[in-house]
């Protein structure tokens, strides 16, 4: 395929380039970079093309012009790049671009803007896919899926630094912008057929906040982490040492020079110990199948109590001091917008949604001086869905009274006044309603809580005797598995099934997801749309977005500010939730704090 395009590296072709373009509705656009990361990097080019018409603006030049005057960057301040600033920035045209979020980073951080209108082509082919993990989403695969097209990615890794590129870097550059408005025009008509507009126009939305985040990063304090590490290899020896005690006594054969050494980290080992004392361990030793033997059996909750800390220590440990970016001082964490068909968030370099939830680590993580974190979460948020989307007069009532939502549950299932509610009750209801959005059976609950498989059955009966219409919600749900083989969020999201009708097991895991999956992804609908509000109400402030954790949403700000923002924040999100959630009220817990613990 032909195409035709202009090397742009003078502030007069720029400007007419940009006048050229600006009247355009869609503009494919693309960059290329010297690195992965900007902070590391340089932006080397700008590609933006209607189709036919492609520009490709080399900032090589425009750099080198900068340094002479002593600006080291010499995008973000050099006034021949406006042109470019503005019409990036501008909302009139739609900016097409594959992985949009990382073509907007280097745009915010390397030429000080943001970007305007973008539709990403990755996130819209994840959409269409709902869920059907046998599809590959790079841009040469969705362009070979939707348009039958071979997209030659051979250049991607050449040198982007080099003095003079070649035609051939050129061609390529040009190509991948080319052909954007194209892949959009033919994911647009795949969008509208399968009713995902709206969840579309959220994700896009969304993107400009995410590569905001990122590049805002999350202070770390490094002696206090270290600290920390500390305390968990001693505990960690602590418990080993104990936990080797304890289990030894279960091995049948003895050693000759004292207490026989166990591998702690293998199954195998550790479960015929277990059984050698008399422990009756269940099929595998998951935390959660072992938690309900731990009160009866001490050397159940030593092993457990190890494996937090062994987790913890090989998990979170020194290594997490190396994501420090040195220019910064901070955490710059990647965070995919659709880690899961829910529309969860998947985060990585490292997982700043898996850091424990102990004081002791969220406390390594704070404001620097003069500085706040406003942190802030939705309260029972997916209950709340649940309650709405099953217009349970009951369970609706129970967050309408404004009382203590699992205290009210405990005194129904247990038939006495909330006020003798006992704390061993309330978090066993805690634990009931939780489980019952993730599709739990009386099965699982026995295991979970010790009761005996009647015992269990019996109280999800009375428990859903209190709330029947969502029973019958929840029973929709999964009975609609076998005949539709989809489901949906609040925002239209879609999770299809597939699943053998005859494979029980195979059946089972598709009615618990489908009954899971619209509460989560209209949780996660909630929040990204909670990032969007937010984004836009503190853009002129000196508040900055740092960390998301599913329902919880972490802003810096000046110490001044922090009142304020806090406003903000809470605004935001109540926004969010009511666009989706109409019947009960949304509740936001929102606290400022000089580090991120409760």
């Amino acid at each position: 395929m032909e195409i035709y395009f202009q090397l742009i590296s003078d502030a007069e072709s720029l400007r007419k380039a940009c006048d050229e373009l600006k009247t355009e509705p869609f503009l494919g656009f693309d960059v290329e970079t010297t690195e992965l990361d900007p902070y590391k990097g340089d932006l080397r080019l700008v590609q933006l093309s209607n189709g036919k018409n492609t520009k490709v603006i080399d900032l090589k030049p425009f750099r080198d012009r900068g340094q002479v005057t002593g600006d080291r960057n010499g995008l973000r301040t050099n006034p021949e790049l406006a042109p470019l600033r503005e019409l990036l920035a501008s909302t009139k045209q739609v900016k097409i671009a594959h992985n949009a979020k990382f073509d907007c980073k280097w745009v915010r951080h390397h030429l000080g803007t943001e970007v305007g209108n973008v539709y990403d082509t990755y996130l819209a082919s994840l959409l269409i896919a709902a869920g059907d993990t046998d599809r590959r989403h790079g841009l040469a695969d969705v362009v070979q899926f939707f348009l039958g097209q071979t997209l030659d990615k051979s250049e991607q890794v050449s040198n982007w630094a080099a003095d003079e590129l070649t035609h051939s870097q050129i061609e390529y550059a040009a190509r991948d912008a080319a052909i954007m408005p194209e892949v959009r025009a033919k994911l647009d008509e795949r969008i509208e057929t399968e009713g995902l507009k709206r969840v579309l126009k959220l994700e896009n939305e969304c993107v400009m906040p995410i590569a905001e985040m990122e590049l805002n990063g999350f202070y770390l304090d490094q002696g206090r982490w270290r600290e920390q590490l500390g305390r968990m290899q001693t505990a960690q020896k602590k418990f080993a040492g104990e936990l080797q005690d304890m289990l030894s006594a279960g091995v049948a054969q003895a050693s000759l020079f004292g207490r026989t050494e166990i591998n702690l980290d293998s199954q195998a080992q550790v479960t015929d110990a277990l059984l050698g004392l008399g422990v009756p361990v269940p099929d595998t030793t998951r935390a959660w199948q072992l938690q309900p033997l731990a009160e009866e059996y001490p050397v159940v909750a030593k092993l457990l109590e190890y494996r937090t800390v062994a987790k913890a220590s090989s998990s979170f440990g020194e290594n997490i001091l190396e994501f420090i970016e040195p220019k910064t001082g901070r955490i710059h964490a990647d965070f995919r917008q659709i880690g899961a068909p829910t529309g969860r968030f998947a985060c990585s370099k490292p997982n700043l949604q898996q850091i424990p939830h102990e004081t002791e680590y969220r406390r390594c993580f704070l404001a620097p001086e003069g500085r706040k974190l406003v942190i802030a979460d939705y309260s029972q948020v997916e209950l709340r869905i649940l309650a709405d989307f099953s217009d349970d007069k009951n369970f609706i009532e129970a967050f309408v009274s404004g009382q203590d939502f699992h205290a009210t549950t405990a005194a129904q299932v247990f038939g006495i006044k909330t006020e003798d509610v006992t704390a061993d009750q309330r978090s066993f209801a805690k634990r009931l309603n939780f489980g019952v959005v993730y599709g739990l059976g009386a099965s699982r609950f026995a295991m979970m809580t010790g009761l005996s498989p009647a015992q269990a059955e019996d109280t999800l009966r009375r428990y859903f005797a209190t709330y029947p219409k969502m029973d019958q919600w929840l029973r929709n749900a999964a009975k609609n598995v076998t005949a539709e083989r989809w489901t949906r969020s609040g925002s239209g999201r879609m999770a299809r099934f597939h699943f053998d009708e005859n494979d029980r097991s195979s059946l089972g895991a598709a009615q618990r997801y489908a009954k899971n999956m619209p509460i989560q992804g209209t949780s996660a609908d909630i929040l990204k749309r909670a990032l969007r509000l937010l984004h836009d109400d503190i853009r002129p402030t000196t508040a900055k977005l740092v960390n998301i954790v599913h329902d919880e949403i972490i802003v810096e700000c000046a110490a001044d500010d922090a009142e304020k923002t806090s406003q903000s924040v809470e605004s935001a999100m109540l926004r969010a939730g009511e666009e989706f959630v109409s019947k009960v009220p949304i509740r936001v817990d929102v606290h400022i704090a000089d580090e991120w613990a409760k």
